[in-house]
């Protein structure tokens, strides 16, 4: 695809001002809290639209996309509606407890509830996870799709884009990256919405295209798919989303940054609304590509990046590359400072020096930034091995080692307040080992119904360990003394508008 000038003048314009606005922002960073929550001062628009920037990237604009295209057609969309409301569940019962405790890491709350070996494993599992499983695919997917529509070398794409998110993320921390994801959310949104209105009247109009496509337009699959079958859905499905929504730290850092309550509860949920756009934006448009190009595609994979080659008109290009770009950029800047937080708070300075200054962890953080984009770019391009099975199969499926241990240890934790610090690091042990033994014996069991079994299993054991060895009494946890607790009246009034709109959707496609 040929870019004429105006659109290389769209592209480099929308990525500097990007850039400038964000290292301007945030450029009078001075301690940890300030570069790894923004000095706890995020506000909820921010907190929302930094939500979806982070979440949504390539490896959906890709992924997802390509899952539509292929046999799971609009049930793809269950992990963004699902995912809706678990946010708006989690606005309500998580967020409180974890803003309260006042901490900077999911890790750290696992020290107070359990012991500090279990803040380090899952410290060292979550930085594992995110640079070999969640920063190779962001980076992958990305260069895959620069090099299907522009026809830059995946090797290239990776690295450019890699550098392009190192370069504010080191300088700024969590301010730069929400006032980046700012631009590049609502540039996301917007450019999925266009070529879904492209597609759709490349196919001759609504009617037209559910007609042609009435097999594909389904959020219930049969129990037997190989791809998402309900029961999958229904038993493993929401562990993977409390996790998500609610454990993981590239999404929780911005809840735990926000200013106050109110704001961490409509942020999350002002991100769950925008998630109700995702179908339209990705999914619908990858089975549009699929019914009109789909002799041009080798693999469902292509189907976001096909599409936007042969429909998107000269003079619109260049706004798609920066907000392809953009998207895979915010994402990455997120993972890339989430990993960085863990690994400077939860093992160098829980660990390794207790007493280190705050310059020393401001260099650390910067300098771990930068290290975990290069060993990202230098991995990334071994995921176009057809092995893996396209790039949002590999994402969920490779995190499934630490869904199930990491929910059932703050579940049950929460719940059983006797539960002693063995029981926390038996879940954090046990899960990725009884995950890895069904992908080993039991290939042919749908991962999330592999997730469900080995939460059970988890859950049982540290069941066992608390009635064979309990606490004495309850461990207590810090309290932030300045947190309003109350929650808004607006609040409750945006989480059921955001419910009825997950219901109506789910009517209308079933």
């Amino acid at each position: 695809m040929d870019l004429n000038p105006f659109d290389i003048g769209v592209f480099l314009a929308f990525i500097g001002a990007v850039v400038a606005f964000s290292m301007f922002k945030s450029r009078c960073e001075k301690t940890s809290e300030d570069y790894f929550l923004a000095g706890r001062g995020l506000t909820w628009p921010l907190i929302g639209l930094s939500i979806v920037a982070a979440n949504i990237s390539t490896e959906q604009f890709v992924g997802m996309a390509g899952q539509g295209a292929g046999d799971v057609g609009l049930a793809v969309s269950n992990w963004q509606l699902f995912g809706s409301i678990g946010i708006v569940v989690i606005a309500f019962t998580l967020l409180p407890r974890f803003l309260k405790a006042g901490i900077y890491t999911m890790p750290e709350y696992l020290e107070y509830r359990y012991n500090s070996a279990a803040r380090a494993l899952m410290a060292l599992t979550t930085v594992v996870i995110y640079v070999a499983v969640l920063l190779t695919a962001v980076l992958y997917s990305g260069g895959l799709t620069l090099q299907s529509i522009f026809g830059v070398s995946l090797t290239r794409s990776i690295w450019l884009i890699g550098s392009i998110a190192a370069l504010y993320t080191v300088w700024g921390g969590l301010k730069a990256v929400a006032w980046a994801d700012l631009f590049q959310g609502g540039a996301l949104l917007i450019g999925g919405i266009v070529t879904f209105f492209l597609g759709l009247r490349a196919c001759g109009g609504w009617e037209t295209f559910a007609t042609a496509n009435a097999d594909k337009l389904h959020m219930v699959l049969p129990a037997g798919h190989e791809g998402l079958p309900w029961t999958g859905v229904l038993s493993g499905m929401w562990i993977v989303l409390v996790y998500y929504c609610g454990l993981n730290q590239f999404i929780v850092q911005r809840n735990l940054a926000a200013k106050t309550l109110r704001d961490g509860q409509l942020g999350v949920i002002f991100a769950g609304a925008l998630w109700l756009l995702i179908p339209f934006a990705i999914v619908l448009p990858g089975i549009m590509s699929y019914q009109l190009y789909g002799e041009q595609m080798t693999k469902p994979d292509e189907a976001f990046p096909t599409l936007i080659r042969n429909l998107v008109p000269a003079g619109l290009r260049g706004f798609m590359l920066a907000a392809i770009a953009g998207a895979v950029i915010s994402s990455l800047a997120s993972m890339l400072n989430s990993a960085s937080t863990i690994f400077t708070m939860d093992l160098y300075n829980r660990l390794l020096d207790r007493t280190a200054s705050q310059s020393r962890l401001l260099l650390l953080g910067r300098v771990t930034t930068a290290a975990f984009v290069v060993a990202g770019c230098l991995l990334a391009p071994r995921l176009a091995d057809p092995r893996f099975g396209g790039v949002f199969n590999y994402i969920q499926q490779f995190q499934g080692y630490i869904w199930p241990g990491v929910v059932a240890a703050f579940l049950f934790g929460m719940v059983v307040a006797k539960a002693p610090g063995a029981a926390g690091v038996a879940a954090l042990v046990c899960g990725p080992v009884i995950y890895g033994l069904f992908q080993a014996f039991s290939q042919k069991l749908h991962f999330l119904i592999q997730v469900a079994l080995t939460f059970g299993i988890v859950v049982a054991i540290m069941g066992l360990i608390t009635v064979l060895k309990p606490l004495d009494k309850p461990r207590v946890l810090p309290v932030r003394e300045d947190l309003d607790t109350r929650t808004a009246p607006e609040v409750k009034i945006a989480a059921a508008l955001v419910l009825v709109a997950v219901a109506v959707f789910y009517i209308i496609f079933w």
